[in-house]
Protein backbone atom coordinates (compact mmCIF):
# COMPACT_ATOMS: atom_id res chain seq x y z
CA UNK A 1 0.00 0.00 0.00
CA UNK A 2 1.05 3.32 -0.56
CA UNK A 3 -0.29 6.63 1.11
CA UNK A 4 0.46 10.02 -0.66
CA UNK A 5 0.73 13.07 1.89
CA UNK A 6 -0.05 16.52 0.51
CA UNK A 7 1.52 18.29 2.63
CA UNK A 8 2.24 21.96 0.18
CA UNK A 9 1.36 23.27 -2.99
CA UNK A 10 -2.11 22.31 -3.65
CA UNK A 11 -3.56 25.00 -2.26
CA UNK A 12 -1.67 27.72 -3.18
CA UNK A 13 1.50 28.22 -6.01
CA UNK A 14 4.09 27.24 -3.81
CA UNK A 15 5.05 25.73 -0.51
CA UNK A 16 5.64 22.82 -2.56
CA UNK A 17 5.99 19.10 -0.43
CA UNK A 18 4.69 16.03 -0.78
CA UNK A 19 5.37 12.97 1.25
CA UNK A 20 5.24 9.25 -0.32
CA UNK A 21 4.61 6.36 2.36
CA UNK A 22 5.10 3.10 2.23
CA UNK A 23 5.18 0.83 4.42
CA UNK A 24 7.66 2.14 7.59
CA UNK A 25 9.49 4.14 4.82
CA UNK A 26 8.58 7.73 4.21
CA UNK A 27 10.19 9.94 1.42
CA UNK A 28 9.94 13.19 0.84
CA UNK A 29 9.67 15.46 -2.39
CA UNK A 30 10.38 19.29 -2.09
CA UNK A 31 10.60 21.63 0.95
CA UNK A 32 9.72 24.91 -0.90
CA UNK A 33 8.58 28.58 0.13
CA UNK A 34 5.58 30.22 -0.21
CA UNK A 35 7.34 33.01 -2.49
CA UNK A 36 5.01 35.96 -1.92
CA UNK A 37 5.30 35.68 1.39
CA UNK A 38 9.20 36.80 1.31
CA UNK A 39 9.38 39.30 -0.96
CA UNK A 40 11.52 41.75 -1.22
CA UNK A 41 12.91 39.87 2.17
CA UNK A 42 16.02 38.37 0.27
CA UNK A 43 17.24 41.43 -0.99
CA UNK A 44 16.45 43.69 2.29
CA UNK A 45 17.21 41.32 4.96
CA UNK A 46 17.58 37.95 6.83
CA UNK A 47 15.05 36.28 8.61
CA UNK A 48 17.36 32.79 9.76
CA UNK A 49 15.43 31.47 11.68
CA UNK A 50 12.51 28.38 11.39
CA UNK A 51 10.71 30.26 13.57
CA UNK A 52 10.55 33.73 11.69
CA UNK A 53 10.08 31.83 8.34
CA UNK A 54 7.16 30.14 9.81
CA UNK A 55 5.42 33.48 11.11
CA UNK A 56 5.77 34.82 7.61
CA UNK A 57 4.13 31.80 6.16
CA UNK A 58 7.13 31.26 4.16
CA UNK A 59 6.87 27.48 4.68
CA UNK A 60 5.02 24.12 4.51
CA UNK A 61 3.64 22.71 7.34
CA UNK A 62 5.75 19.54 7.80
CA UNK A 63 4.66 19.37 11.82
CA UNK A 64 2.10 17.26 9.66
CA UNK A 65 4.48 14.44 9.83
CA UNK A 66 4.65 14.59 13.35
CA UNK A 67 0.73 14.97 13.60
CA UNK A 68 1.09 11.54 12.04
CA UNK A 69 3.34 9.67 13.90
CA UNK A 70 6.04 9.81 10.60
CA UNK A 71 8.81 12.14 11.43
CA UNK A 72 10.69 8.89 12.68
CA UNK A 73 10.34 7.04 8.92
CA UNK A 74 11.53 10.28 7.14
CA UNK A 75 14.34 8.80 4.89
CA UNK A 76 15.09 10.88 2.41
CA UNK A 77 14.31 14.79 1.02
CA UNK A 78 14.17 14.50 -2.78
CA UNK A 79 14.57 18.07 -4.44
CA UNK A 80 13.53 18.67 -7.93
CA UNK A 81 15.32 21.53 -9.02
CA UNK A 82 16.80 24.59 -7.74
CA UNK A 83 13.54 27.02 -7.61
CA UNK A 84 12.86 28.61 -3.92
CA UNK A 85 9.33 27.46 -3.91
CA UNK A 86 11.06 24.18 -4.12
CA UNK A 87 13.73 24.29 -2.78
CA UNK A 88 14.15 27.46 -0.97
CA UNK A 89 12.73 25.60 3.36
CA UNK A 90 15.21 22.88 3.30
CA UNK A 91 17.82 24.29 5.41
CA UNK A 92 14.51 25.64 7.96
CA UNK A 93 12.55 22.09 7.65
CA UNK A 94 14.70 19.40 7.76
CA UNK A 95 17.24 19.20 10.61
CA UNK A 96 14.65 18.12 12.49
CA UNK A 97 14.27 14.61 10.52
CA UNK A 98 17.26 11.67 10.07
CA UNK A 99 17.36 12.00 6.37
CA UNK A 100 19.79 13.13 3.79
CA UNK A 101 18.70 15.76 0.73
CA UNK A 102 18.98 14.39 -2.19
CA UNK A 103 19.19 17.14 -5.56
CA UNK A 104 21.13 17.36 -8.66
CA UNK A 105 24.44 18.98 -8.65
CA UNK A 106 23.19 22.84 -9.52
CA UNK A 107 20.52 21.92 -7.02
CA UNK A 108 22.55 21.25 -4.23
CA UNK A 109 25.19 24.33 -5.09
CA UNK A 110 21.98 26.56 -4.54
CA UNK A 111 21.21 24.77 -1.27
CA UNK A 112 24.84 25.46 0.17
CA UNK A 113 24.32 29.24 -0.93
CA UNK A 114 21.24 29.86 0.01
CA UNK A 115 22.65 28.57 3.65
CA UNK A 116 25.71 30.39 3.52
CA UNK A 117 23.85 33.38 2.90
CA UNK A 118 22.13 33.04 6.03
CA UNK A 119 25.08 31.42 8.07
CA UNK A 120 23.54 28.37 8.47
CA UNK A 121 24.26 24.99 8.26
CA UNK A 122 22.32 21.29 8.36
CA UNK A 123 23.92 18.09 9.77
CA UNK A 124 21.90 15.93 6.93
CA UNK A 125 23.88 14.75 4.43
CA UNK A 126 23.79 16.38 1.08
CA UNK A 127 24.28 14.35 -1.68
CA UNK A 128 24.62 15.19 -5.40
CA UNK A 129 22.94 12.54 -8.13
CA UNK A 130 23.66 14.19 -11.83
CA UNK A 131 20.67 14.35 -14.00
CA UNK A 132 19.26 10.94 -15.79
CA UNK A 133 21.29 9.03 -12.22
CA UNK A 134 19.80 7.81 -9.64
CA UNK A 135 20.30 6.72 -5.82
CA UNK A 136 19.59 4.20 -3.17
CA UNK A 137 17.50 5.69 -0.06
CA UNK A 138 17.56 3.15 2.15
CA UNK A 139 15.12 2.40 4.76
CA UNK A 140 13.14 -0.38 6.15
CA UNK A 141 13.55 -1.81 2.53
CA UNK A 142 15.69 0.43 -0.15
CA UNK A 143 14.03 2.33 -2.87
CA UNK A 144 15.81 3.13 -6.30
CA UNK A 145 15.25 7.01 -6.81
CA UNK A 146 15.83 8.44 -10.59
CA UNK A 147 16.43 12.25 -11.00
CA UNK A 148 14.90 12.08 -14.91
CA UNK A 149 16.27 15.00 -16.97
CA UNK A 150 13.45 17.49 -18.08
CA UNK A 151 13.53 20.91 -19.16
CA UNK A 152 12.61 24.08 -16.95
CA UNK A 153 13.46 27.49 -16.42
CA UNK A 154 16.43 26.69 -14.45
CA UNK A 155 19.28 24.14 -15.12
CA UNK A 156 19.14 20.69 -13.56
CA UNK A 157 15.59 20.08 -13.32
CA UNK A 158 14.63 16.59 -12.74
CA UNK A 159 11.59 14.54 -12.48
CA UNK A 160 11.83 12.03 -9.66
CA UNK A 161 11.11 8.54 -10.08
CA UNK A 162 10.66 6.72 -7.00
CA UNK A 163 10.53 2.77 -7.65
CA UNK A 164 8.53 0.93 -4.67
CA UNK A 165 7.02 -2.58 -4.44
CA UNK A 166 3.85 -1.22 -5.82
CA UNK A 167 4.94 0.65 -8.56
CA UNK A 168 6.41 3.99 -9.56
CA UNK A 169 5.86 7.35 -7.89
CA UNK A 170 6.58 9.97 -10.59
CA UNK A 171 6.76 13.50 -8.87
CA UNK A 172 6.74 15.81 -11.94
CA UNK A 173 6.76 19.55 -10.44
CA UNK A 174 7.95 21.33 -12.74
CA UNK A 175 8.70 20.71 -16.40
CA UNK A 176 7.85 22.03 -20.06
CA UNK A 177 8.64 19.43 -23.19
CA UNK A 178 11.53 22.26 -24.71
CA UNK A 179 13.40 20.00 -27.19
CA UNK A 180 15.87 22.76 -28.29
CA UNK A 181 17.02 23.94 -25.21
CA UNK A 182 19.45 26.93 -25.15
CA UNK A 183 21.40 24.72 -22.36
CA UNK A 184 21.31 21.22 -21.07
CA UNK A 185 19.77 18.07 -22.82
CA UNK A 186 16.60 17.35 -23.65
CA UNK A 187 13.76 16.11 -21.61
CA UNK A 188 14.76 12.13 -21.47
CA UNK A 189 11.71 11.02 -23.45
CA UNK A 190 13.12 7.58 -23.20
CA UNK A 191 13.67 7.10 -19.67
CA UNK A 192 10.10 7.87 -18.90
CA UNK A 193 8.60 5.59 -22.19
CA UNK A 194 10.66 2.80 -20.22
CA UNK A 195 9.10 4.02 -16.63
CA UNK A 196 5.93 3.36 -17.87
CA UNK A 197 6.38 0.13 -19.55
CA UNK A 198 7.68 -0.48 -15.35
CA UNK A 199 4.38 0.63 -14.64
CA UNK A 200 3.59 4.34 -12.92
CA UNK A 201 1.46 3.82 -9.73
CA UNK A 202 1.34 7.64 -10.12
CA UNK A 203 1.71 10.65 -11.14
CA UNK A 204 2.08 14.05 -9.19
CA UNK A 205 2.08 16.62 -11.53
CA UNK A 206 2.62 20.72 -12.63
CA UNK A 207 -0.57 21.92 -13.21
CA UNK A 208 0.11 25.86 -12.87
CA UNK A 209 -0.72 26.51 -16.79
CA UNK A 210 -2.99 23.35 -17.08
CA UNK A 211 -5.87 25.86 -17.60
CA UNK A 212 -4.11 27.45 -20.21
CA UNK A 213 -4.47 25.86 -24.22
CA UNK A 214 -1.19 25.47 -25.65
CA UNK A 215 1.96 24.18 -25.70
CA UNK A 216 4.96 26.07 -24.23
CA UNK A 217 7.38 27.26 -26.32
CA UNK A 218 11.02 26.34 -26.30
CA UNK A 219 13.50 28.82 -24.86
CA UNK A 220 15.21 29.24 -28.09
CA UNK A 221 11.87 31.55 -28.94
CA UNK A 222 12.72 33.76 -25.81
CA UNK A 223 16.51 33.89 -27.11
CA UNK A 224 14.56 35.35 -30.29
CA UNK A 225 12.49 38.09 -28.39
CA UNK A 226 15.69 38.79 -26.85
CA UNK A 227 17.77 39.35 -30.32
CA UNK A 228 14.75 41.20 -31.72
CA UNK A 229 14.37 43.81 -29.32
CA UNK A 230 18.96 44.41 -29.13
CA UNK A 231 18.97 44.30 -32.20
CA UNK A 232 16.40 46.10 -33.96
CA UNK A 233 15.79 48.81 -31.87
CA UNK A 234 17.27 51.89 -31.87
CA UNK A 235 19.87 51.78 -28.45
CA UNK A 236 23.21 53.04 -30.00
CA UNK A 237 23.24 55.48 -27.15
CA UNK A 238 20.67 54.08 -24.93
CA UNK A 239 21.13 52.51 -21.32
CA UNK A 240 20.15 48.96 -21.29
CA UNK A 241 18.42 47.59 -17.96
CA UNK A 242 17.67 44.14 -18.50
CA UNK A 243 15.78 41.98 -15.52
CA UNK A 244 14.92 38.30 -15.57
CA UNK A 245 14.91 35.55 -13.07
CA UNK A 246 17.99 35.30 -11.34
CA UNK A 247 18.10 31.25 -11.45
CA UNK A 248 17.49 31.19 -15.22
CA UNK A 249 20.80 30.35 -16.45
CA UNK A 250 20.01 29.52 -19.93
CA UNK A 251 18.47 33.40 -19.97
CA UNK A 252 21.47 34.67 -18.65
CA UNK A 253 23.46 33.22 -21.09
CA UNK A 254 21.65 34.23 -24.39
CA UNK A 255 21.97 37.87 -22.61
CA UNK A 256 25.36 37.89 -22.16
CA UNK A 257 25.92 36.30 -25.85
CA UNK A 258 24.11 39.27 -26.68
CA UNK A 259 26.13 41.71 -24.74
CA UNK A 260 28.87 40.41 -25.67
CA UNK A 261 27.80 41.03 -29.74
CA UNK A 262 26.69 44.53 -28.82
CA UNK A 263 29.92 45.06 -27.59
CA UNK A 264 29.31 46.60 -24.28
CA UNK A 265 30.43 45.20 -21.03
CA UNK A 266 28.09 43.26 -18.85
CA UNK A 267 26.95 44.03 -15.55
CA UNK A 268 25.15 41.31 -13.17
CA UNK A 269 23.44 43.66 -10.07
CA UNK A 270 21.98 42.09 -7.20
CA UNK A 271 22.36 38.98 -4.40
CA UNK A 272 20.47 36.41 -6.08
CA UNK A 273 22.01 37.08 -9.17
CA UNK A 274 25.35 36.06 -7.51
CA UNK A 275 24.09 33.41 -5.26
CA UNK A 276 22.88 31.46 -8.85
CA UNK A 277 25.62 32.71 -11.12
CA UNK A 278 27.72 31.51 -8.63
CA UNK A 279 26.19 27.76 -8.58
CA UNK A 280 26.12 27.51 -12.25
CA UNK A 281 29.80 28.34 -12.18
CA UNK A 282 30.79 25.67 -9.46
CA UNK A 283 29.00 22.85 -11.05
CA UNK A 284 30.56 23.82 -14.61
CA UNK A 285 27.82 25.89 -16.37
CA UNK A 286 28.28 29.09 -16.62
CA UNK A 287 31.25 29.65 -18.63
CA UNK A 288 29.91 32.76 -20.28
CA UNK A 289 30.28 34.41 -16.77
CA UNK A 290 33.93 35.18 -17.95
CA UNK A 291 32.57 38.38 -19.86
CA UNK A 292 30.76 39.65 -17.05
CA UNK A 293 31.11 41.86 -13.44
CA UNK A 294 29.57 41.06 -11.00
CA UNK A 295 28.44 43.38 -7.66
CA UNK A 296 25.97 42.96 -4.84
CA UNK A 297 27.07 45.16 -2.01
CA UNK A 298 26.41 48.73 -1.87
CA UNK A 299 29.90 50.29 -2.04
CA UNK A 300 30.49 47.96 -5.33
CA UNK A 301 27.11 48.95 -6.94
CA UNK A 302 27.91 52.29 -6.28
CA UNK A 303 31.28 51.95 -7.60
CA UNK A 304 30.00 50.22 -10.68
CA UNK A 305 27.20 52.38 -11.05
CA UNK A 306 28.51 55.37 -11.24
CA UNK A 307 31.14 54.62 -14.20
CA UNK A 308 28.10 53.42 -16.09
CA UNK A 309 26.18 56.29 -15.75
CA UNK A 310 28.84 58.66 -17.30
CA UNK A 311 28.85 56.09 -20.04
CA UNK A 312 25.19 54.46 -20.63
CA UNK A 313 26.10 53.33 -24.41
CA UNK A 314 28.78 51.28 -23.55
CA UNK A 315 27.04 48.64 -20.60
CA UNK A 316 24.64 46.51 -20.64
CA UNK A 317 22.91 45.93 -17.33
CA UNK A 318 21.42 42.87 -15.85
CA UNK A 319 19.74 43.55 -12.31
CA UNK A 320 16.89 41.56 -10.12
CA UNK A 321 13.79 43.48 -9.47
CA UNK A 322 11.45 41.88 -12.33
CA UNK A 323 8.84 41.35 -10.01
CA UNK A 324 8.85 45.07 -8.52
CA UNK A 325 9.93 43.64 -5.49
CA UNK A 326 10.96 45.83 -2.64
CA UNK A 327 14.71 46.08 -2.23
CA UNK A 328 15.66 44.71 -5.62
CA UNK A 329 17.93 46.82 -7.30
CA UNK A 330 15.62 48.11 -10.29
CA UNK A 331 13.14 48.89 -7.77
CA UNK A 332 16.05 50.76 -5.96
CA UNK A 333 17.11 52.43 -9.27
CA UNK A 334 13.21 53.60 -9.57
CA UNK A 335 13.41 55.40 -6.30
CA UNK A 336 16.43 57.23 -7.32
CA UNK A 337 18.41 55.39 -4.09
CA UNK A 338 21.29 53.83 -5.98
CA UNK A 339 23.77 55.88 -8.61
CA UNK A 340 21.98 55.46 -11.74
CA UNK A 341 19.97 58.08 -13.35
CA UNK A 342 17.38 56.85 -15.59
CA UNK A 343 17.30 58.70 -18.48
CA UNK A 344 14.21 59.27 -21.61
CA UNK A 345 14.90 56.22 -24.23
CA UNK A 346 17.13 54.07 -21.53
CA UNK A 347 16.02 50.63 -22.86
CA UNK A 348 13.98 48.65 -19.45
CA UNK A 349 13.58 45.29 -20.61
CA UNK A 350 11.79 42.65 -18.27
CA UNK A 351 12.79 38.94 -19.43
CA UNK A 352 10.25 37.32 -17.21
CA UNK A 353 6.46 37.54 -16.44
CA UNK A 354 4.72 38.58 -13.68
CA UNK A 355 4.00 36.10 -10.93
CA UNK A 356 0.02 36.63 -10.99
CA UNK A 357 -0.26 36.67 -7.03
CA UNK A 358 -1.99 40.17 -5.80
CA UNK A 359 1.26 40.91 -3.90
CA UNK A 360 3.66 40.82 -7.11
CA UNK A 361 1.13 42.37 -9.50
CA UNK A 362 0.80 45.38 -7.37
CA UNK A 363 4.62 45.70 -6.58
CA UNK A 364 4.95 45.56 -10.66
CA UNK A 365 2.45 48.08 -11.36
CA UNK A 366 3.91 50.55 -9.00
CA UNK A 367 7.57 50.06 -9.94
CA UNK A 368 6.10 50.21 -13.72
CA UNK A 369 4.49 53.81 -12.81
CA UNK A 370 7.86 55.11 -11.46
CA UNK A 371 9.72 53.93 -14.40
CA UNK A 372 7.42 55.57 -16.81
CA UNK A 373 7.53 59.04 -14.96
CA UNK A 374 11.31 58.72 -16.48
CA UNK A 375 10.11 58.50 -19.80
CA UNK A 376 12.13 55.06 -20.36
CA UNK A 377 11.45 52.49 -22.99
CA UNK A 378 9.41 49.34 -21.89
CA UNK A 379 9.82 46.08 -23.09
CA UNK A 380 7.93 43.56 -21.08
CA UNK A 381 7.50 39.61 -21.34
CA UNK A 382 10.39 39.13 -23.49
CA UNK A 383 10.17 35.78 -21.67
CA UNK A 384 8.64 31.96 -22.35
CA UNK A 385 7.36 30.49 -19.77
CA UNK A 386 9.19 27.32 -18.20
CA UNK A 387 5.65 25.23 -16.99
CA UNK A 388 3.90 23.32 -19.79
CA UNK A 389 0.38 24.50 -20.70
CA UNK A 390 -2.45 22.24 -20.52
CA UNK A 391 -1.24 20.38 -24.16
CA UNK A 392 2.38 19.49 -22.38
CA UNK A 393 0.18 17.90 -19.63
CA UNK A 394 -2.10 16.16 -22.04
CA UNK A 395 1.15 14.49 -23.54
CA UNK A 396 2.80 13.74 -20.44
CA UNK A 397 -0.02 11.87 -19.46
CA UNK A 398 0.11 10.11 -22.34
CA UNK A 399 3.88 9.52 -22.51
CA UNK A 400 3.72 8.00 -19.22
CA UNK A 401 0.53 6.00 -19.01
CA UNK A 402 -0.11 6.36 -15.13
CA UNK A 403 -2.59 4.29 -13.15
CA UNK A 404 -3.40 7.66 -10.94
CA UNK A 405 -3.40 11.27 -11.72
CA UNK A 406 -2.34 14.18 -8.52
CA UNK A 407 -2.47 17.38 -10.00
CA UNK A 408 -0.75 19.82 -7.98
CA UNK A 409 1.48 23.28 -7.58
CA UNK A 410 -1.89 25.83 -7.82
CA UNK A 411 -5.08 26.47 -6.11
CA UNK A 412 -8.39 24.99 -7.04
CA UNK A 413 -8.39 26.51 -10.33
CA UNK A 414 -5.52 25.08 -11.72
CA UNK A 415 -6.12 21.78 -10.27
CA UNK A 416 -9.80 20.98 -11.27
CA UNK A 417 -8.30 22.09 -14.87
CA UNK A 418 -5.56 19.31 -14.57
CA UNK A 419 -8.85 17.02 -13.12
CA UNK A 420 -10.43 17.85 -16.09
CA UNK A 421 -7.73 17.25 -18.95
CA UNK A 422 -7.57 13.86 -16.92
CA UNK A 423 -11.42 13.10 -17.00
CA UNK A 424 -11.34 14.28 -20.73
CA UNK A 425 -8.73 11.53 -21.34
CA UNK A 426 -10.23 8.49 -19.74
CA UNK A 427 -10.04 9.25 -16.13
CA UNK A 428 -12.63 8.94 -13.76
CA UNK A 429 -12.64 11.81 -10.76
CA UNK A 430 -11.70 10.44 -7.19
CA UNK A 431 -10.57 7.13 -8.54
CA UNK A 432 -7.67 7.57 -10.59
CA UNK A 433 -7.41 11.48 -10.64
CA UNK A 434 -7.36 13.01 -7.41
CA UNK A 435 -7.80 16.59 -6.17
CA UNK A 436 -5.80 17.11 -3.12
CA UNK A 437 -5.29 20.08 -0.48
CA UNK A 438 -2.97 20.75 1.71
CA UNK A 439 -2.74 18.42 5.13
CA UNK A 440 -4.91 15.88 3.89
CA UNK A 441 -3.51 11.88 2.47
CA UNK A 442 -4.61 9.53 -0.12
CA UNK A 443 -4.10 5.56 0.01
CA UNK A 444 -3.52 4.27 -3.46
CA UNK A 445 -4.27 0.41 -3.13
Amino acid sequence: MIKLHTIGGYNEVGKNMTALETGDDVLVFDAGFYLPAIVGVQEREKIPTEKGMRSLGALPNDLYLQSKGLQSKVRSFMISHAHLDHVGGVQYVVPKYDAPVLGTPFTMEVLRSLMKDNNQSINNKIISVNPNGSYTVKGKKNYKVEFVNITHSTIQSAMIAVHTPDGVILYANDYKFDNAPVLGDKPNYKRLKELSKIGIKALVVDCLYAPDDRKTPSEKIARGLLEDVLFTTDNANSGIVITTFSSHIARLKSIVDFGNRLNREIVFLGRSLNKYSMAADKVGKAPFLKDVTIATYRNQLDRILKRVNKRKKDFLIVCTGHQGEPGSILDRISRKQLNYELSPDDHIIFSSKTIPVAVNEANRAELEKRLKKNQVRIFDNVHVSGHGGREDLRDLIKLTNPEHVIPSHGDFPKLKAGLDLAVEMGYKKNYNVHIMENGKNLVLK
